[in-house]
């Protein structure tokens, strides 16, 4: 029920409502007329708030009101989120032993301030007739990395030239941020 989709007042454009008052108590099958009547009356809007029942659902409310609630609920919804905060780290299969190493470090770093981290290893050439040394740099990468960090969402796999797995923080050692 979004509020560029709701219908009000004299745009409701149908012969009769089914009308529910300020308090929530049904009025019944009421014509449009006598419920816009009824709303200016009352000193609120004739909103209709479900036009695709038979007939429409109209309710009277303070329309200005009720659209600055909806837009609270909506803010309040997007604190709640969780957004997905995701690392990469690139390399090839031809690495060095130090180089490794140091980005080993950079995704334990990742880890433990909570990213997921998605190492990639990239083939050129001909390196990609040896896709068991990338495999191999990626189970290095997890000894070093040692039990108890990471969790291994998905294992190494190939995508078209690359080889990658996904790591999210091990649930026990998880930081709040």
């Amino acid at each position: 029920m979004a509020s560029k989709e709701l219908r009000t007042n004299r745009s409701i454009r149908v012969r009769e409502v089914r009308l529910i008052d300020d308090k929530g108590e049904q009025r019944g099958i009421v014509p449009t007329p006598e419920a816009l009547r009824i709303a200016s009356d009352a000193g609120l809007d004739l909103v209709e708030v479900s036009p695709n029942a038979i007939p429409p659902v109209c309710k009277l409310l303070d329309y200005g009101k009720f659209k600055f609630e909806q837009e609270k609920r909506n803010k309040e919804s997007k604190k709640r989120q969780k957004t997905l905060r995701l690392k990469e780290i690139r390399m090839q299969p031809k690495i060095d032993k130090h180089d490794l190493e140091f980005k080993t470090k950079h995704i334990r770093e990742f880890l433990e301030e909570g990213y997921k981290v998605k190492v990639t290893i990239r083939f050129r050439g001909r390196e990609l007739a040896h896709k068991e040394l990338g495999k191999d740099v990626l189970d290095r990468i997890l000894d070093l990395l040692g039990a108890g960090v990471y969790h291994l969402d998905k294992h190494a796999a190939m995508e078209g030239r690359t080889m990658s797995m996904y790591l999210s923080p091990d649930s026990k050692k998880k930081k709040k941020t």
